[in-house]
């Protein structure tokens, strides 16, 4: 039976305040990418993370981003490399140091899209997660779209896993649609969970001009703190169900 990875970005409370409804989310998803106070966070939302993973059987990723908690981690910053590799470094080291079994690291925001285009950023996560597999005495996969960061994990040997995006615009390049223009966001659950099944049975994704992108991914995104993620999830899970694709975690 074909099965694919469902993760989404969970964890993220900002001031106390969580963005989205993670106990309804942890209930859906096989992956959870947990915010590790980079953009949002903090060692009572990652504690509390943990623990619902824990209960649910969900695998725990770092969801580490620039240091910008103001901007969400969703601004372009410019960190040198040693200071960028030392930051991420630091976000995975604190979800692990609350009792996290890291099974991966997936970069947020604006970090997330530095990596898959520019080398230098890459290259100084690629080196943050080798590091911290070193402290885990194990290699910790990174989940992406290829680019930039997908050649830096392979020139330090750390796997790299294609991931897709289910509640998010394409461009024909195969890049997202910026969130500040018009189709970066879907919001259609039946729309959102046929394109799950199309990804996982035909490897292709639509873009916002009507073509078709190849994209082998093994695993799908939902935002967690996009609006009514918990229907659009369990829109997604029941159609993957229905189509005879098992839900679970690659790592």
């Amino acid at each position: 039976m074909a099965s694919i990875d469902l993760n989404a970005d969970l964890g993220e409370t900002v001031d106390g305040v969580p963005t989205a409804d993670d106990e309804a989310m942890f209930a859906v998803v096989s992956s959870a990418s947990v915010a590790c106070g980079g953009h949002a966070g903090d060692a009572v939302s990652m504690t509390d993370a943990v623990r619902r993973a824990a209960a649910r059987g969900v695998a725990v990723g770092a969801h580490p981003s620039f240091v910008d908690r103001a901007g969400f981690g969703r601004v372009a910053l410019a960190v040198p490399p040693a200071l960028l590799r030392e930051q991420v470094r630091e976000q995975i080291a604190a979800l692990a140091a609350v009792g996290a079994d890291l099974r991966y690291v997936k970069p947020h925001g604006a970090l997330y899209h530095a990596v898959s285009a520019d080398s230098e950023a890459a290259g100084a996560v690629a080196a943050a997660v080798a590091d911290a597999s070193s402290d885990l005495g194990r290699p910790l996969p990174v989940l992406g779209m290829p680019g930039a960061i997908a050649r830096a994990t392979e020139d330090r040997g750390i796997p790299f896993v294609v991931e897709a995006f289910l509640d998010r615009g394409y461009l024909p390049s195969g890049a997202l649609v910026p969130r500040t223009e018009p189709g970066a966001l879907l919001h259609d659950d039946a729309a959102v969970a046929a394109r799950a099944v199309t990804l996982v049975r035909d490897g292709v994704v639509e873009a916002v001009d009507g073509s078709m992108i190849r994209v082998a991914a093994a695993s799908l995104c939902l935002h967690g703190d996009t609006p009514g993620s918990v229907a659009m999830a369990r829109a997604v899970r029941a159609a993957l169900d229905a189509a005879g694709i098992g839900i679970r975690a690659p790592w």
